[in-house]
């Protein structure tokens, strides 16, 4: 299991890239170096401790929100094929400091999700996943029917986000929540 007080998710390996150990990597970050830049980089199965592997080399694929990244240690296609699932990491204290009313998209994972009803703020499910790879959108499993919702991540349905006390407001327009 992550322990999110030191771990924050940047990155899920999704898929080999070729036969050389190349490894396609979906990006949960802002920061395009954390793919790119040669260095000490964390992956982790959901069960395991993470492992430290070197990143040799990455680029963005065109138009995506994915790179092709590059490890030291992944000579071939089937080392790279058993990542798949793996998700890379980054320690809590080497995250780039953000500036006030920022906060990294995994942050929002398992934050409640409250709509105003009756001058009432009332909780109507949570953060379940998020949903990057044209668009930014929150995956919302809702409490009244365990059925999960694709929600726009943009300012005027989501109008504000309380990361200390874990909870967002959405405005969402009609029949969002029923798609």
């Amino acid at each position: 299991m992550i322990n999110h007080d030191e771990w924050l998710i940047v990155g899920l390996i999704t898929s080999p890239q070729g036969i050389n150990g190349k490894i396609k990597v979906k990006s949960l970050s802002d920061f395009e170096e954390r793919f790119t830049k040669p260095g000490i980089r964390w992956i982790q199965k959901e069960t395991e401790s993470p492992k430290k592997l070197q990143l040799i080399s990455g680029f963005q694929k065109p138009g995506k929100e994915s790179f092709v990244i590059t490890f030291k240690e992944i000579k071939n296609r089937n080392e790279a094929e058993k990542l798949k699932g793996y998700k890379l990491l980054v320690k809590v204290d080497e995250i780039p400091k953000l500036n006030k009313n920022e906060f990294h998209l995994t942050e929002l994972m398992n934050l409640k999700v409250k709509i105003l009803e009756n001058n009432k703020l009332k909780i109507i499910g949570k953060v379940v996943n998020l949903e990057n790879e044209k668009n930014n959108l929150l995956v919302i499993k809702l409490l009244t029917n365990d059925k999960e919702v694709l929600v726009p991540f943009v300012k005027e349905i989501i109008p504000e986000i309380d990361i200390k006390n874990k909870f967002l407001i959405i405005t969402p327009p009609p029949g969002l929540l029923e798609l």
